[in-house]
């Protein structure tokens, strides 16, 4: 028998072992992404865009479907592998709304879209800067937000993202562990900082309810209450 991927000391709290990166290798693989996907990942290498692991995107996909989702936000759009995992999990007659400040991102993205056979009805594309386009979008209306931007600006994404969700809307912010430089107390360079105070903020925020999982470079999860 394998040797427990987590044990506790005396207090109870847990101790990583050795076998937890094996566990969280084999989470990244537990679900197999289909051909649109994949096409949608190499897009994104040739233009060198770091897009959602695939354990992450299945999280999302998780968490559209869990909340019913027909009207979803993103902010990051790349090259459409987050896109078509939030639009395999969302109601049949959802929209995605999606955002990126880069034009050739979203082009690659019109083209991942088109390849998986979705059509234009389901998804909305949004050239700008997320800052300048989220407080143009409706209150209270969607059922989902995901922050997948510019880590800097991710505190002002998740302000306006938190207006943007109906009561039990769910907020999913990317990349929450940096790097694995989130739990590092002695990283202090000015990114790092950001995430990790705005992982506090959400935590700490009386409107929402908070987890901040492991996939991929982290995801950070809430529900509006």
């Amino acid at each position: 028998m394998a040797a427990a991927a987590v044990a506790a000391d005396q207090s109870g709290r847990p101790i990583i072992t050795a076998d937890k990166a094996l566990s969280w290798a084999y989470t990244e693989e537990f679900v197999t992404e289909d051909d649109a996907v994949v096409e949608a990942r190499m897009r994104a290498e040739e233009l060198g865009v770091q897009p959602v692991t695939p354990g992450t995107g299945a999280a999302l996909r998780f968490l559209a479907a869990a909340c019913q989702a027909r009207a979803v936000a993103e902010v990051g759009t790349g090259t459409g592998v987050s896109g078509l995992w939030l639009v395999a999990g969302m109601a049949p007659d959802g929209v995605l709304t999606t955002i990126d400040v880069e034009p050739e991102h979203q082009r690659a993205a019109r083209e991942s879209f088109a390849g998986a056979g979705l059509r234009p009805a389901r998804t909305r594309l949004i050239g700008g800067r997320a800052l300048d386009v989220l407080p143009r979008l409706a209150d209270g209306v969607y059922d989902m937000v995901v922050v997948d931007g510019d880590p800097t600006e991710a505190a002002d994404d998740v302000a306006q993202a938190v207006r943007l969700l109906r009561p039990g809307g769910v907020l999913a912010v990317n990349a929450a562990l940096w790097h694995d430089r989130v739990a590092d107390p002695a990283r202090r360079d000015e990114v790092t900082v950001a995430v990790r105070e705005l992982g506090k903020q959400v935590r700490d925020d009386d409107r929402l309810v908070s987890a901040l999982l492991p996939s991929g470079d982290g995801l950070l999860v809430a529900v509006r209450r």
